[in-house]
């Protein structure tokens, strides 16, 4: 194994066994967080970050031209 392999299988037990040694206390708080934060992404992308440029601008250059005039001030 490489290097690099092998510091990521280390990596990988050393959460794996911390998980699966876990009290059923913790493992449930851990998949509460887990799904919370499931929740929080998919809301915050599908209502609060809807596609501007694509929605507002029909090519590639009118939104390059938006972001460089948002970037820099100028325009």
């Amino acid at each position: 194994m490489t290097r690099i392999a092998s510091a990521l299988r280390s990596f990988f037990m050393f959460y794996y066994e911390g998980f699966r040694t876990m009290s059923w206390w913790g493992k449930k708080v851990w998949i509460i967080i887990i799904i919370k934060l499931c929740i929080i992404f998919l809301v915050l992308r599908l209502f609060f970050f809807s596609d501007f440029l694509n929605s507002n601008f029909n090519s590639d250059r009118e939104r390059s031209d938006y972001v460089i005039e948002q970037l820099t001030g100028n325009k």
